[in-house]
């Protein structure tokens, strides 16, 4: 029995399951993270991969994910001042399991799934691919 089908009755306001989907919680952390999976990024080098993202999201965003422990901030005392982010081991478990079981998912289903919500607003992209989705900030 795997520990997910142990724990499975433990349904409770502070669960572990709980703990781990709110770091879904919000539109942009995700997006962050996998922005950082291809190494250290600057602020600005994340806002640009990104894009569409405000300067307040990220900044939000960067501070969710520095106070969870799954990036870390590195700054160099220069002038100007540099600063740099990165995945830690955790955020890169994060990243490299459950969201790329997730994207896979996503892959398959998303079309699916936002053309089954009424309340869905997007865009086709490249690709033929949703560009953005309702709630995003």
């Amino acid at each position: 029995m795997s520990g997910y089908d142990e724990h499975a009755g433990e349904l409770v306001a502070d669960c572990r399951l709980r703990a781990a989907t709110d770091l879904f919680a919000h539109t942009w952390d995700p997006v962050v993270l996998v922005g950082l999976l291809g190494g250290t990024r600057r602020r600005s080098e994340l806002r640009a991969e990104i894009g569409g993202i405000s300067d307040k999201a990220l900044t939000e965003a960067l501070h969710r994910l520095l106070g969870r422990g799954l990036i870390e901030r590195h700054r160099y005392a220069q002038a100007p001042p540099r600063v740099e982010y990165a995945l830690t081991p955790l955020g890169l478990s994060l990243v490299e399991g459950p969201m790329r079981a997730l994207g896979e998912w996503v892959e398959e289903h998303g079309d699916a799934l936002l053309e089954a919500d009424p309340l869905a607003e997007f865009d086709r992209g490249e690709h033929g691919r949703p560009a953005a989705t309702r709630g995003a900030q």
